[in-house]
């Protein structure tokens, strides 16, 4: 009886929201649902396929992943889109969607009893019953929804930010920032040795000073990331982020300056044709794949800049050598799309954007995070590989080099 009136009472509380209010509680409970269906057809496929990139398969390796279907399940009267993984069958040589899909399209609409529990969760801030009622209310017996899951999913945000690090080697680490509704999101991307991205974490910012940068790089040290092996950082030259990655890593990184953001800072400079010409003028000349040629080419760009444009001139030639470290090393053909600029991280922005697009106000900072820390869980099981990663030992070498540190540990 008590139950009742309190759910009776907090859906009057919803009653009372406005429009904008109810929207976002609305999204709450569609992007937990969405993780939720999301960890449960990944599951499933780890279950069939094995845990991703392990060479020990279940079932005697009959099943391989084989990419993604988009699908959608429901929630209320409401279709929410999912992306499905697929299995690849050895034996019946099909490809077929992730079972327990076929169970989370098929189960009815959430009670009207089961809304007002999801509501009551909302309200009182209990995630961790509102991940079971969700999880409930797609009809999943227990057997199907282990309690494993169930409080895995309901400390998903919070372990997102606390996860090991150390496991992991990485070669590679990208800084970047984006706006989100006039607030500025620096994220962290690292590259492992085998070529896998992994969003490590981000931090908000007004600007990317270097202070608020050290503390993002100062929560991967203290959640064990390695970088004693040497690091390329790839970055977009904002002065704050260079001063932040040389005092927390010191000897043991070498800087690529994002070639992107030089060529259109170059181009802002310039008229509308101007810019263009050069645009396409830097872009030939950084895909040169030797380091000399590269560099004579930007170096003429650059002379013939003086005579018409001296900003633009200047803003090329600053920092140049920076946004050739990679053709210097050696590797613009293994790597020169992949790690020459933070178009890695721009991927995971158009994401976020896609993501929280229908939010257009956050009414407190924890919302914001929250929402950011739940797209960047949801983006990074669909980030592919570099291209020519199984190439990435020859990086950790010529960085080795570079910075003539020891050897001995090459990977």
């Amino acid at each position: 009886m008590k139950d009742s009136k309190n759910r009776n009472k907090n859906l009057e509380w919803f009653k009372q929201l406005d429009l904008s209010e109810q929207l976002d509680i609305f999204q709450d409970v569609a992007a937990m649902s969405r993780i939720i269906a999301n960890n449960l057809m990944q599951e499933d496929v780890t279950n069939m396929c094995g845990e991703k990139y392990s060479r020990e398969k279940p079932h005697n390796g009959q099943y391989s992943r084989w990419g993604y279907n988009p699908g959608s399940i429901k929630i209320g009267d409401e279709k929410l889109p999912v992306e499905i993984p697929r299995v690849f069958d050895s034996t019946s040589q099909k490809a077929v969607n992730a079972p327990i899909y076929q169970e989370l399209k098929e189960q009815e609409a959430p009670s009207q009893k089961m809304i007002k529990s999801i509501l009551l969760g909302l309200s009182q801030k209990d995630y961790g019953q509102l991940s079971k009622t969700i999880a409930e209310s797609f009809g999943l017996s227990q057997s199907t929804i282990s309690r494993k899951f169930i409080e895995e999913s309901s400390k998903e945000l919070e372990s997102y930010e606390k996860r090991d690090l150390g496991k992991y080697d990485f070669t590679a680490l990208l800084i970047d920032g984006k706006y989100l509704s006039k607030e500025q999101i620096i994220i962290a991307l690292g590259i492992t040795t085998g070529g896998d991205k992994l969003v490590l974490g981000f931090v908000e910012s007004t600007t990317e000073n270097s202070r608020a940068v050290k503390g993002l790089l100062r929560n991967l040290l203290e959640r064990n990331f390695h970088y004693q092996e040497g690091l390329l950082c790839v970055l977009d030259g904002a002065k704050g982020l260079t001063k932040a990655v040389k005092e927390t890593f010191g000897k043991y990184c070498v800087i690529q300056r994002c070639q992107w953001h030089k060529r259109e800072n170059v181009v802002s400079y310039l008229g509308k044709y101007d810019a263009e010409y050069y645009r396409q003028r830097l872009q030939s000349a950084y895909r040169e794949p030797s380091y000399e040629m590269a560099k004579t080419r930007l170096t003429e760009i650059i002379n013939e800049l003086s005579q018409t444009n001296h900003s633009a001139a200047n803003s090329l030639r600053e920092g140049l050598e920076q946004t050739l470290t990679i053709h210097r090393l050696g590797l613009a053909v293994e790597f020169g799309r992949a790690l020459t600029t933070t178009n890695s991280i721009e991927n995971v922005n158009s994401k976020l954007a896609q993501y929280l697009s229908k939010i257009k106000h956050w009414k407190t900072p924890d919302m914001l995070v929250r929402w950011i820390a739940m797209a960047l869980i949801e983006t990074e099981t669909r980030l592919r590989r570099i291209p020519n990663y199984k190439k990435l030992h020859l990086l950790r070498k010529a960085i080795k080099t570079e910075l003539k540190l020891n050897q001995s540990k090459i990977a």
